[in-house]
């Protein structure tokens, strides 16, 4: 299985705060299966990004651990004008690794309704959107049609694995649910921060996910589809998704 979201860097963000729980948490999802893992750092007003310096820390993690997982540096991308500015102006700053894709979270209390044309921008200075754990926004997950026309328009739509679980809660799963059985999920990621609730476990996930929509389906969510998506690549699996 292949993690495109966690947050593995220590004192970075709001993820782990010593090498010790790095490292625990990296042993965590090896013994889970996971073999890559992309650390996503926020990029914030409260976290500032610098990518030279991070790539540093995962140079690092990487020494710490060994060859598994293979870590990877992204950005857990916070959507807000001053952001998308600076992507625009710097393409390859906030991606994961060298590739197109741009792990995108939303505010919490305000989301635009020109977020398409936000998007539209990104996507012509050669970025390709990823929405993150939508099903865990308190505005998005009263609306999950606004999410699955995101990806009828191209978007990629990744699901928190722990909400189909339950962890966040009865609406994030029932909304993580209505997205999975309306074709408008393509990967499942931890979101991991620590080593006690929001752990670095996917095989949970999958293993929903395939109740639900088949095994084919859920390997795609967690293997080739993030797969593709390390490799720079078309995903595999991107249904039309169905709009009510």
């Amino acid at each position: 299985m292949i993690d495109i979201h966690s947050h593995i860097l220590p004192e970075v963000d709001d993820g782990p705060k010593s090498w010790e729980t790095c490292v625990a948490m990296c042993r965590t999802a090896a013994e889970d299966g996971i073999t890559h893992m992309v650390a996503a750092p926020h990029a914030n007003d409260r976290y500032h990004y610098d990518r030279p310096y991070l790539q540093g820390l995962v140079e690092h993690l990487q020494n710490l651990i060994g060859d598994t997982p293979k870590i990877i540096l992204g950005c857990d991308f916070h959507l807000s004008y001053d952001n998308v500015q600076d992507a625009l102006a710097h393409p390859k700053r906030y991606v994961i690794d060298d590739t197109r894709y741009l792990l995108v979270e939303f505010s919490n209390y305000s989301i635009p309704q020109q977020m398409t044309e936000s998007f539209r921008k990104l996507w012509d200075n050669g970025m390709t959107v990823i929405v993150t754990h939508p099903e865990r926004n308190p505005i998005l997950r009263e609306d999950p049609q606004r999410i699955a026309e995101w990806a009828q328009q191209g978007c990629v739509i990744q699901v928190t694995g722990s909400a189909l679980t339950g962890f966040w809660g009865e609406r994030s799963r029932r909304v993580a649910l209505w997205l999975l059985e309306h074709q408008a999920v393509h990967v499942l990621a931890t979101d991991a921060h620590d080593t006690q609730k929001r752990v670095p476990i996917l095989s949970t996930a999958r293993d929903a996910a395939a109740a639900i929509c088949g095994e084919q389906i859920a390997a795609s969510l967690v293997e080739s589809n993030p797969r593709a998506i390390l490799n720079n690549e078309p995903l595999p699996y991107f249904p039309s998704p169905r709009l009510a």
